[in-house]
């Protein structure tokens, strides 16, 4: 049985999970954040993201010019690909990014041409289109620790290596909850059994560092959060099981990637034991989807975890 995707969803404390309809329905959001008359966007989908942002926006009530903040959780092309184009039609927002994430979102040309090495050009064009820079005046680069103002409410900001090395989080604590980006792992609705969501790590080519992204995990659990916000996707709760749950999942796969570390096809075989593996925990959690429906979520995840194993492998070795 597949879950049915609203187009957006709102959530507690003024707080609306949009779907950016990348790729397929549930598998990225954008999310909004209202306070008072004043709005955040947590990430931005791709340039095919923004007419449903602003739709949602609309339907919300909320006009462009009281978007204050695009806070970008770090600028892989899902989740910041959209960034310029959606700045272009919110004249009064400014773009918040991790420091190291600021040059690729006012000039995204060395970020465009990576990615069309990893896509290649015909794939690249119908995925994301041609990501537009911003102003550099309207980029604002963040501190750990920061705090930014929406209206009467205090935004803080964590840097969360791990996943990426300029991928950062935003905390709210009126809603007593944390905007993960990638940080907090993925957790499709399609896969929530009556035991609730699970989580599963994104270990995404080019940075992933298992010891960074533990250290993250454990700051946010320190904030001890009510909810967490995952670009992938939507709202989940029962934060403190489901941190506990992501950091024995990260270690697993290290391990599984240490195990296949001389295998002569090494990508080849972790993605095979990367998918065995989860088609048996997800079966253990009562996933309502059949195998063939998981591998055909989870398929891309299972091929960009495999590779970012197999980079985090390469890197290692040369320490």
């Amino acid at each position: 049985m597949r879950t049915a995707i609203p187009p957006w969803l709102r959530q507690p404390h003024g707080i609306t999970t949009v779907d950016a309809l990348y790729t397929r329905p549930g598998y990225a959001s954008v999310h909004v954040i209202e306070r008072g008359g004043h709005a955040a966007l947590v990430d931005t989908g791709t340039n095919s993201s923004v007419p449903h942002v602003l739709a949602a926006l609309a339907a919300l009530g909320i006009a462009r010019a009281q978007v204050e903040l695009v806070f970008v959780t770090h600028v892989h092309l899902d989740h910041a690909g959209g960034a310029g184009a959606l700045m272009a039609q919110l004249p009064n927002a400014r773009a918040v990014a991790h420091p190291r994430a600021v040059p690729h979102l006012v000039e995204p040309a060395r970020l465009i041409a990576a990615s069309r090495e990893v896509y290649g050009a015909e794939r690249f064009n119908a995925l994301y289109g041609t990501p537009l820079g911003i102003e550099a005046a309207r980029v604002v680069a963040t501190a750990d620790g920061d705090r930014l103002s929406l209206g009467e409410s205090e935004l803080g900001v964590l840097h969360t290596p791990g996943h990426a090395l300029h991928h950062h989080v935003l905390h709210d604590r009126d809603s007593s909850s944390v905007f993960t980006g990638d940080t907090f792992g993925l957790s499709y609705r399609q896969l929530d059994s009556e035991k609730g969501p699970i989580l599963l790590p994104t270990t995404t080519p080019s940075q992933f560092d298992p010891e960074q992204l533990l250290s993250s995990v454990e700051r946010i659990l320190a904030l001890a959060p009510e909810s967490a916000y995952l670009t992938h996707y939507g709202r989940v709760q029962g934060v403190a099981r489901l941190g506990a749950q992501l950091k024995d999942e990260i270690e697993l796969l290290v391990r599984i990637a240490r195990k296949e570390a001389d295998s002569p096809e090494r990508e080849r075989s972790i993605a095979a034991a990367v998918r065995d593996h989860w088609l048996d925990l997800l079966f253990r959690h009562n996933c309502p989807l059949d195998a063939s429906q998981i591998l055909d979520l989870l398929s891309n995840d299972i091929e960009l975890n495999a590779a970012g194993l197999a980079i985090w492998l390469e890197r290692a070795a040369r320490r």
